[in-house]
């Protein structure tokens, strides 16, 4: 049975391959010089003459929900309805990071010949990060032989003329469609940790620079002559081997870019080393020129929000503007096209750093303001003379770990549910919403999705139900005793995931238990609720009280004992602290109350739609629905139901992951002093290995497709 089946599908694949095949060959580009970095712009050679091409675009990652990068989760449909979407943004390029999958150049080459809108290509290479801690040496054989040989495979396959072999971690498969015509330019390697430039620098003093049959070098560092190095290695494979070139940059950041900030209070990392490629330059052999690649983000490093040049500058709408006078700094700087290869903010409910000056934060904005940032961050882009931006990125991604957070989940299961605290994870337009079709609950007032749902607990005219997905544990509380004002009276709810520690009591409201309690949940109004943990089981001071030449949590033997009835607001850190050398000010260390509940409608379908709310009241239907992420209940994973074990059964920060069978939750009243029970329940759900998700586009995408729009009517008005 299994042979006759292979023989079916042969003719269809054949069929589906062999017409793309031969549009693939007649598309074979006949100039050599295609695309060119030129002046301060890119341009594409287009009806006969040069043209400017200003570039809009996004990056796409490698993953989607389920998959860490490197396994195939996406598909060739996956691929070709982003690219739909992408374009109907009026993006005009995409860039991706290393070698994907055949279904994306396939669905690349589909799409764009079969569309009068191509999206062209920038395509990097991946620096394994395992060679540049190990060796800390750019020159070590280990990281130059494995980088030139993934560079000469990324030039065979995007000419369809590759097969690469099984390797787990790795794309691999045939490669047979000659995508090169859609390709703008290269974008080689990873952003660069201060540290390893400066190692690579000391354990090469013997390397003065570098003189290629393509590029050369002018004073410059070890590290420089490198990519000198590596960038002519790459022109030299696609010339000589396909007689054709394209532009070529490397990644850089603010972190070692060739500008010095002498405001910056971590100097040491943040602006120990540059990288400048003003030290490499062209030969006459060379055509289609080089370009500056920055990841620019408006909260990191800190000088941005307190260097005083750029935190006075007013840009053209009259608000203060410190990203846009540093863009533009950075492009008076360079004599070649700068191209801002990485921008964004994410949508985050968690917070990771913070712009003071603009509010530009990594997180916890929501999805209407993130889009009205990003657009204003491309206006800054164009406004600056830059060659253009691409935003950071196309969709969120669940795989990902944020500096603040990722102590407190476990790595290899990231992929597997949605952690809406990790700000790294969503950065992306398109989000991945847990549900075939809808989720499971929206917190909007609206309760209709709860008629199925049986309290767990029910007592004293009290309800309590909950439910759960791959991204919230939800509540609905519904009070049917009218003589409480369900917006003035107080809420608690209790939870219990282990058996060994918690408070049986919440000394401060006077609430007594029946199990222990690891969290408390207390919706007090629209403006003071919160999220409260047991002082023991506090992962934010276990952390930073042992971490204490940091000063940022002051020591309390009180929280340090099971059952003392102290809960503890939860907090994340932002950053130690800041010393400004300019000033001699000192800011001290900065966390936030992340426990902290926002009041909102949580409906992406409603006109009042808040990506951020936590919770809704209802006094029409005296009801109270929550979502509360599963971080906040110290679930480490919720796919295999791990939670955080005890904090102190080592010497050292560890959570000790523990496997419970789930949660029990008590209901409470309180009311001009009076507690009243609503009952208890326990409440469990089915680990996972399948994630069952569905695709929502977020509310940034129309802002940003609008602002892309602007700036193509500009362009034209322009000539």
């Amino acid at each position: 049975m299994h042979s006759k089946k292979i023989l079916i599908l042969i003719p269809i694949a054949l069929a589906l391959i062999i017409p793309l095949l031969i549009l693939s060959l007649r598309y074979s580009s006949n100039r050599n010089i295609q695309f060119r970095a030129y002046g301060t712009s890119f341009q594409i050679f287009k009806n006969g003459e040069w043209r400017d091409f200003v570039i809009r675009g996004v990056n796409i990652g490698a993953a989607k929900p389920g998959c860490f990068p490197g396994e195939i989760g996406i598909t060739r449909r996956d691929y070709l309805r982003w690219f739909k979407q992408i374009a109907k943004m009026n993006a005009n390029s995409i860039r991706v990071y290393t070698i994907l999958s055949p279904a994306f150049y396939q669905a690349l080459f589909e799409y764009n010949m079969f569309t009068g809108k191509p999206l062209y290509l920038f395509h990097g290479v991946w620096n394994d990060e395992e060679i540049m801690i190990n060796y800390q040496d750019a020159y070590h054989p280990a990281m130059t032989d494995e980088f030139k040989s993934d560079i000469a495979a990324l030039i065979d396959l995007l000419y369809g003329s590759k097969a690469i072999a099984q390797n787990r971690g790795h794309a691999s498969g045939r490669y047979v469609l000659n995508v090169m015509p859609y390709v703008a330019g290269f974008i080689l390697g990873i952003e660069k940790d201060a540290k390893f430039v400066i190692n690579t620098n000391e354990k090469n003093p013997h390397v003065a620079g570098f003189e290629g049959d393509y590029l050369y070098t002018v004073d410059a560092s070890p590290f420089e002559a490198w990519l000198a190095y590596i960038g002519d290695f790459a022109i030299a494979y696609q010339y000589s081997r396909y007689g054709t070139q394209k532009p070529i940059s490397w990644t850089n950041w603010i972190t070692t870019d060739p500008l010095w900030h002498y405001s910056d209070p971590d100097r040491i990392q943040e602006d120990a080393v540059s990288v400048d490629i003003e030290h490499i330059k062209t030969k006459d052999s060379f055509h289609a020129g080089l370009f500056a690649s920055y990841h620019i983000y408006p909260y990191y490093p800190e000088f941005m929000s307190y260097d005083p040049e750029y935190t006075s500058f007013i840009d053209n709408r009259g608000k203060r503007n410190p990203y846009e006078a540093y863009l533009r700094d950075l492009g008076a700087y360079h004599s070649v096209p700068v191209l801002v290869g990485e921008f964004g903010i994410p949508t985050s409910r968690g917070l990771t750093h913070k712009n003071e000056v603009m509010g530009y934060n990594q997180g916890f904005v929501d999805e209407e303001r993130a889009g009205e940032m990003v657009a204003d961050m491309y206006d800054s882009i164009m406004a600056a003379g830059l060659a253009g931006g691409l935003v950071f990125t196309w969709q969120d991604e669940w795989f990902k770990r944020s500096w603040n957070t990722m102590s407190y989940d476990l790595p290899d299961r990231r992929a597997y549910w949605s952690n809406v605290q990790a700000s790294e994870q969503e950065y992306g337009i398109l989000s991945f919403d847990p549900g075939i079709r809808r989720s499971i609950s929206y917190v909007d007032g609206d309760i209709s999705e709860w008629r199925m749902v049986r309290p767990l607990a029910k007592m004293n005219g009290l309800e309590l139900s909950v439910m759960s997905d791959m991204r919230f544990i939800y509540f609905l509380i519904r009070d049917q005793d009218k003589a409480y004002n369900i917006e003035e009276a107080k809420y608690a709810i209790a939870v219990s995931g282990l058996k060994d520690q918690g408070n049986f009591s919440f000394n401060e409201l006077g609430l007594r238990f029946h199990f222990p309690a690891s969290q408390c949940v207390i919706i007090n109004g629209r403006h003071n609720s919160a999220v409260y943990v047991d002082a023991y089981y506090d992962v934010f001071y276990r952390q930073y009280n042992l971490l204490d030449h940091l000063h940022i949590i002051e020591n309390n033997p009180a929280f340090e004992v099971k059952n003392s009835g102290i809960f503890n607001p939860i907090n994340l850190v932002l950053r130690r602290a800041l010393y400004f050398p300019l000033t001699d000010l000192i800011l001290p260390p900065s966390c936030y109350e992340t426990g902290r509940l926002m009041h909102g409608n949580a409906n992406h379908r409603s006109a009042d739609f808040n990506s951020l709310a936590d919770f809704y009241i209802n006094p029409k239907n005296r009801s109270i629905e929550l979502r509360i992420p599963w971080q906040l209940f110290n679930v480490a994973d919720p796919s295999t139901r791990t939670v955080i074990g005890d904090l102190y059964e080592y010497d050292y920060f560890f959570f000790d992951p523990v496997q419970i069978e789930g949660f029990n939750f008590e209901l409470f009243r309180i009311s001009d002093g009076v507690i009243t029970e609503g009952g208890s329940g326990f409440f469990s759900w089915k680990p996972w290995e399948t994630v069952r998700y569905h695709e929502r586009l977020k509310k940034s995408y129309e802002i940003i497709k609008a602002n892309f729009a602007k700036h193509i009517q500009e362009e034209q008005e322009q000539g």
